[in-house]
């Protein structure tokens, strides 16, 4: 739906008035400004060096045999599901630590890395150290992501056909706030952001979803059964109450709304509702996003126990830390998460 005050300015230059073609100018330019600005900071990965970008790696070495993961991926066993909603293909130290870590946390799951910038009918990927690394896991799949096919059979194909829909200042955020519940009615399984360290298998960790701070859920972490009724109400939240105007409307204060009526309540807090876990914050989101900077900050192992032992995965909030300098080796707590979860992906940062 195109905002009523831009109806209103399209109405008033119609009337052929000079100082008003003149501000519908100034609009237009000042909105392009924005959406390039914004832009920049919606892939952040994107500035993220990745040396050696063409460097093979050697499986003997990055995957140890005793990881368990030789057989590959039961049936049985749910997907964990990764969305590369941008054009990039050039993954990060970040990226592959993600995957990585949610491999070796998940042997007996695929682990589904499905990426836009991926062309459909190649079968081969890009010549880059992260894609040859995280090939070496028989568990991980790294496949195009096709949205027009994603998106069939809901609500949200028309939604993601609108012609100007690209023109939205959020749009890759939200794109990806689409895709991530879509997955979750369709196939079901466990979804997570590209800017998360796995500690521990979440397969346990079933129709739930993590609580980022005081009464705000989070959908970087979301892990459900498919077809689940929970999920197919957000889908209808999300078109109902579209809003791309205002940040994080269809993602965090989307998932906040839907679980407050699934209830019903007024305050989110840990508890489980009508088969849905809203997860305590230290279970997935161990770091406040206004904390931030203390991935950056040195632990002794005593305080890393500590911090994490009742925490399953650590959410980076890359959007906020990707310019933060990390020192390889140090006692930084993101430099242990990368040491001790993804120790491929590691010694490739020792190493360049």
């Amino acid at each position: 739906r195109m905002p009523s005050c831009l109806l209103r300015l399209i109405r008033v230059v119609l009337s052929h008035k000079p100082w008003a073609l003149f501000t519908l100018i100034f609009v237009f330019v000042s909105f392009a400004y924005i959406k390039l600005y914004l832009g920049i900071w919606e892939d952040p990965e994107s500035r993220v060096p990745t040396y050696g970008s063409s460097a093979e790696i050697s499986c003997a070495h990055s995957v140890p045999s005793p990881l368990n993961i030789t057989r590959g991926p039961s049936p049985s066993a749910g997907n964990v599901f990764f969305v590369e909603t941008s054009e990039q293909t050039t993954p990060s130290y970040l990226f592959s630590c993600s995957v990585e870590s949610a491999a070796r946390t998940h042997p007996a799951s695929r682990v589904m890395v499905l990426m836009r910038g991926l062309a459909k009918k190649n079968t081969s990927l890009p010549k880059h150290w992260a894609f040859s690394l995280l090939s070496c896991f028989p568990n991980v799949e790294i496949q195009p992501l096709d949205l027009t096919e994603l998106f069939s059979g809901t609500p949200l194909k028309r939604w993601f056909m609108w012609p100007l829909r690209h023109w939205e200042p959020y749009f890759l955020p939200v794109l990806s706030d689409a895709c991530r519940i879509v997955l979750m009615w369709k196939f079901g399984g466990i979804y997570l952001d590209t800017d998360f360290i796995v500690l521990r298998n979440l397969q346990n960790l079933t129709n739930a979803l993590g609580i980022q701070d005081y009464d705000v859920l989070n959908g970087a972490f979301l892990s459900f059964k498919p077809k689940h009724k929970f999920m197919k109400l957000c889908i209808q939240d999300f078109v109902q109450e579209y809003n791309g105007w205002v940040w994080g409307h269809q993602g965090p204060e989307l998932l906040t709304r839907v679980f407050k009526k699934w209830c019903p309540i007024r305050t989110i807090r840990s508890m489980r509702c009508r088969g849905v876990r809203a997860l305590a914050q230290e279970v997935v989101y161990p770091i406040p996003w206004q904390e931030w900077k203390k991935l950056f900050e040195a632990v002794n192992a005593s305080e890393f126990h500590k911090l994490l032992k009742n925490t399953y995965a650590v959410h980076i909030w890359n959007k906020l830390s990707h310019g933060a300098k990390l020192e390889i080796p140090s006692q930084a707590l993101l430099a242990q998460l990368y040491s001790q979860f993804c120790p491929a992906t590691y010694a490739k940062m020792k190493h360049d």
